[in-house]
């Protein structure tokens, strides 16, 4: 069983953990580190064990807070996942139907009139212009 050298509010401490264990006893060591350093910055040299002791109801304070938030973020995706299958469940809307409107034959033989007619003014212009 290794044994690691940690630190916490600038006291050194040894701890045995499992073969492989090692970083996240030091990470942990680490989140622990910081509350009691705050600790120590503001009030200043504490007792160990009262050091200790405060530091880990400031982490399990703020674990408490992290856990209600989660258990918050579940509840809101529980129902949104029953929103979800509740929406995929419904039956498939029918599609709005569309009308295209028809010209009638005769507007379009009237354009193609008008648009002769045109051609043959314009192509009389050009004649004029270049004569």
């Amino acid at each position: 069983m290794p044994d690691v050298q940690i630190t916490i509010g600038g006291r050194a401490f040894e701890v045995a953990c499992q073969e492989g264990e090692e970083r996240f006893l030091r990470a942990a060591a680490a989140l622990l580190d910081n509350e009691a350093s705050v600790l120590v910055s503001q009030i200043g040299r504490l007792p160990e064990a009262r050091m200790l002791l405060m530091a880990g109801l400031m982490l399990a304070d703020k674990t408490a807070g992290l856990e209600e938030k989660l258990r918050n973020a579940e509840e809101v995706l529980g129902q949104k996942e029953a929103e979800l299958e509740e929406l995929k469940s419904r039956p498939a809307p029918k599609p709005d139907r569309i009308e295209v409107p028809v010209i009638p034959g005769s507007v379009t033989d009237t354009l193609a009139e008008i648009a002769a007619r045109a051609e043959a003014l314009a192509d009389a212009i050009e004649e004029k212009a270049a004569g």
